[in-house]
């Protein structure tokens, strides 16, 4: 579980023939956002039908390597590991907590409707992260706020601005200007859509966070300012925050002891037990626009994935309002296929 998530291998980029086998998959699928996009996953199965359980790759690395499996996965979940767009197994260029999280909700769609067979509530499904992939999963429990039942994010980046200036030596801060698009001092605001922090307001999915005291990579702050920011926003119920005392190093995990990490699993998987219903969001509500927003009841996109807006829904009306402190259009789709376009108000900064 660990290894997948410490940032530490880059794989070839390479282009495989997808196959089937008995218990393990390896698959293509359809960008809904960027049709030309291949994107790739690992489609693992259980011995019998199980909930749907999203899996996320390290910041440099990607999708375990595909192999044939005839065996059942020793998961009891259909497990789906996902190919961010740009990495060795998927076209496109990597696009940090931008349209690339599309591509989680994609997967999620795509194994709905081929493995049906496999899963016992297609309703039901988790996501679970580290690394950057637990940078991905603080965003995507966000502008995904009723898709996940449950979430676990390992020692991941809530603040992409902060963790640009805390790189010390420079291994992220390269990758974060092209992959984001310029430095935060140039864009603030495009670091603000991209990262769970701001968007925190959002979360409605119980989540478990853990983090090492002594991480260099990723420091500990990243998961103290988030535990903090939702204890002030009155979401403290919905996050449970184990941190290591003496754990982490340049590894995430260094220091790590088996009995911690065997806790650690334990800990994330009661946490998925204990939440096996899908989330219901208020029928009137207001939720944050990172770019873009998905529930079941409507999807909205702002005209770039670097805005940031406010997006005030009344479900029984089918109504909504949008705000933002720029000026900028949106595009929202109820899910019985009404469109609405329009501009977003301007609210002020007080």
């Amino acid at each position: 579980m660990f290894e997948q998530y410490e940032d530490s291998e880059r794989l070839t980029k390479s282009f495989l023939e997808p196959f089937r086998s008995p218990y393990q998959d390896f698959r293509y699928y359809a960008s809904s956002v960027t049709p030309e996009l291949r994107l790739a996953i690992n489609i693992i199965k259980p011995e019998s039908p199980a909930p749907i359980l999203v899996q996320l790759h390290g910041w440099h690395m990607s999708m375990p390597q595909p192999v044939q499996r005839e065996q059942p996965g020793q998961s009891p979940y259909l497990i789906v590991q996902v190919d961010m767009r740009g990495r060795a197994f998927s076209s496109g260029m990597a696009d940090c907590n931008g349209l690339e999280l599309i591509d989680i909700y994609d997967a999620v769609e795509f194994v709905r409707q081929e493995y049906g067979d496999w899963t016992v509530n297609p309703e039901r499904v988790y996501i679970e992260g580290g690394s950057g992939g637990g940078g991905n999963v603080l965003a995507a429990v966000a502008k995904f706020p009723d898709l996940f039942a449950a979430a676990t994010a390992l020692y991941g980046v809530s603040d992409y601005a902060r963790w640009y200036e805390q790189d010390l030596i420079g291994e992220f801060r390269d990758e974060m200007d092209v992959w984001i698009g310029c430095p935060p001092q140039d864009d603030p605001l495009r670091y603000a859509a991209r990262s769970g922090l701001a968007l925190g307001a959002n979360l409605h999915t119980p989540l478990y966070l853990t983090h090492g005291d002594g991480d260099i990579r990723i420091p500990v702050m990243m998961s103290r300012q988030y535990v903090e920011q939702l204890t002030q926003l009155g979401k403290a119920h919905l996050v449970q925050y184990d941190e290591l005392p003496g754990v982490g190093d340049r590894s995430h995990t260094g220091g790590a002891t088996l009995q911690h990490l065997h806790d650690l699993q334990e800990r994330s998987e009661a946490n998925r037990q204990r939440h096996d219903r899908p989330i219901e969001l208020a029928p009137i509500g207001v939720l944050l626009v990172g770019g873009y927003l998905y529930t079941k009841h409507f999807h909205v996109h702002l005209e770039s994935v670097n805005q940031l807006a406010t997006l005030r829904y009344d479900l029984d009306q089918q109504t909504i309002s949008i705000f933002s402190e720029q000026r900028c259009s949106y595009r929202l789709q109820w899910s019985d296929g009404q469109t609405v376009e329009g501009e977003c108000e301007i609210k002020s900064r007080r």
